[in-house]
């Protein structure tokens, strides 16, 4: 059971990037899928979540209007779409799962599949 985080790289501010997360082992049928993202010395922080199967999504509100999640199941694959990037979107983003429901509208805590990361520079 694994994921594969993909996609990061530099950017002006105001560009675009899509980020992919493939899972290999099992399927984001019954799973929530997330994405965080972490600069050195603070916390990680949760930037979307949502399940595939519920339809039901949420978003930080630093990043609401300009991301957007989306899937392709026949490649078991989920994609964080980002648009008019800014600076402080600067960061490694990581994807994480978990099995589970999901009623949408708090991010998880509980994930306990994880991908490693990929670094987002957005310059000013």
């Amino acid at each position: 059971v694994q994921l594969q985080a993909s996609g990061g790289g530099l950017v002006q501010a105001g560009g675009s990037l899509r980020l992919s997360c493939a899972a290999s082992g099992f399927t984001f049928d019954d799973y929530i899928i997330g994405w965080f993202r972490q600069v050195p010395e603070k916390a990680r922080e949760g930037v979307a979540c949502f399940s595939i199967s519920e339809g039901t999504s949420w978003y930080a509100d630093s990043v609401k209007e300009r991301f957007t999640l989306s899937s392709d199941n026949a490649k078991n694959t989920v994609y964080l779409q980002m648009k008019n990037l800014k600076p402080e979107d600067t960061a490694v983003y990581s994807c994480a799962a978990v099995e589970g429901y999901y009623s949408g509208g708090y991010f998880p805590t509980d994930f306990d599949v994880w991908g490693q990361g990929t670094q987002v520079t957005v310059s000013s």
